[in-house]
């Protein structure tokens, strides 16, 4: 086995390479490997980091994954009726990982799910990684290199955004908790912060404001949303030559707590405010 130091240096070699001259061999050997590794979760393309509580990326993973759909020609593939025609191998060995997947849902080599994670129809793309007892709910989507943590619930329709250039940007992340309402957007590595809660239809790009309404002031967070928040969809008014319109926000209505953490009650809380978890 190869060591992961040394699979860095070897990925990060043909990155400079090809970087350079796109006609330069790519060291496989090197890549299929990480992809690996981050296919039984031994490796993340992103992680928590212990000093701040924030996040670090390991662009050298997704260097390996960009490097990947290089190496790799184009084989058709089935599972059961379905047929595939594509660069990337599918996911197997659920029974032994332990997770539940309903068909047709679609996970790509290289995405590592945690023991009790529940697919329904849903897609998963190659260096995701979904924490133990998450829910991906019926046509949701967990784009390339999204972290998704334990305990999670993405709701029906969900579209989680993935990143793979530039290779240091962060992924979008969702924390160990959250919950995530039908027909939300997440993209552009926004992070959703642990135990916060997204009520249907809230569209965040790292650009929209999220905004604690709830004070005598209004307090603004952009591509973040803090732990345990309550957000809804809103619109703030901006003037424009042709006239003033009105704007996508996600509004913090409340705080997470023992009450809300039931479904019945936190529906009802989202209700007063023209929303729901969907």
């Amino acid at each position: 086995m190869i060591e992961t130091a040394e699979l860095r240096e070897r990925v990060e070699r043909s990155w400079v390479a090809t970087d350079a001259d796109p006609a330069a061999p790519i060291d496989a050997e090197a890549v299929e490997a990480t992809i690996a590794l981050l296919d039984a979760g031994r490796l993340r393309v992103a992680e928590p980091s212990a000093d701040d509580g924030g996040w670090m990326v390991n662009a050298w993973a997704k260097q390996a994954v960009l490097l990947y759909f290089r190496v790799r020609g184009l084989e058709t593939t089935e599972a059961g009726p379905f047929e595939y025609h594509d660069r990337l191998p599918l996911k197997h060995g659920y029974e032994e990982q332990g997770v539940r997947v309903v068909p047709p849902a679609t996970v790509r080599f290289g995405a590592h799910l945690e023991p009790g994670v529940v697919l329904m129809p849903s897609y998963v793309n190659i260096g995701a990684y979904v924490g133990p007892g998450t829910m991906v709910d019926t046509w949701a989507t967990v784009g390339s290199c999204a972290q998704i943590g334990a305990d999670v619930h993405l709701s029906g329709g969900v579209g989680i955004g993935g990143v793979l250039e530039p290779v240091q940007a962060a992924p979008v992340v969702i924390e160990d908790g959250a919950f995530v309402g039908s027909r939300c957007i997440v993209v552009e590595g926004v992070r959703v912060e642990r135990g916060a809660v997204l009520g249907a239809g809230v569209v965040l790009t790292a650009n929209t404001p999220v905004i604690d309404a709830r004070g005598a002031e209004p307090i603004e967070y952009r591509g973040r949303v803090p732990a345990r928040s309550i957000v809804v969809p809103g619109t703030r008014p901006r003037a424009f030559t042709a006239g003033t319109y009105g704007m996508p926000c996600g509004l913090i209505i409340g705080e997470r707590s023992d009450a809300t953490d039931d479904k019945v009650r936190l529906n009802e809380l989202l209700r007063d405010f023209g929303s729901s978890t969907g």
